[in-house]
């Protein structure tokens, strides 16, 4: 997920993006400590891309 792709974005989707993509994380960590997921790299993106909107929802507030 891009930044410029995010910070185009208001912030009633942003909180939508994030939400889903907390419980995204909570799946693939479950799968993750069960060993069914198959690439657990994925956590990292999604942890990051989780932190990437949490920035631009600080900038939006901050506007």
């Amino acid at each position: 997920m891009n930044f410029k792709d995010i910070e185009n974005k208001n912030v009633a989707e942003l909180v939508k993006q994030k939400s889903e993509l907390v419980a995204k994380l909570f799946d693939m960590n479950m799968k993750n400590s069960l060993g069914q997921l198959a690439s657990p790299h994925q956590i990292r993106t999604t942890r990051r891309d989780i932190a990437r909107i949490n920035t631009a929802l600080l900038r939006k507030s901050a506007r």
